[in-house]
């Protein structure tokens, strides 16, 4: 059985429109670490690489808005490739 982020990302991937938003908050923390701003609607990860690179997550009335999560989503698949070519 796999794991409660692999089940996320696999929804998040089959349909990034309708994400909830504390769902994309628990991806984003599980592969990027705690956000470096807490808003009320607004939360920001640092990426680990050279540059100042970031992923904005913003609560549209419980949910993530989908070109964010989109944005996610290439963000945890260039760290997982850089951690196969690494």
């Amino acid at each position: 059985m796999s794991n409660p982020i692999d089940k996320l990302l696999t929804k998040m991937r089959q349909a990034p429109t309708g994400v909830r938003f504390v769902d994309a908050i628990k991806v984003a923390e599980h592969y990027f670490g705690a956000a470096r701003q807490k808003g009320s609607s607004h939360m920001v990860f640092k990426m680990p690489w050279v540059g100042d690179p970031r992923v904005n997550l913003q609560n549209d009335h419980g949910k993530a808005k989908a070109y964010q999560v989109r944005q996610l989503l290439d963000a945890i698949d260039r760290l997982t490739r850089e951690g196969r070519e690494g």
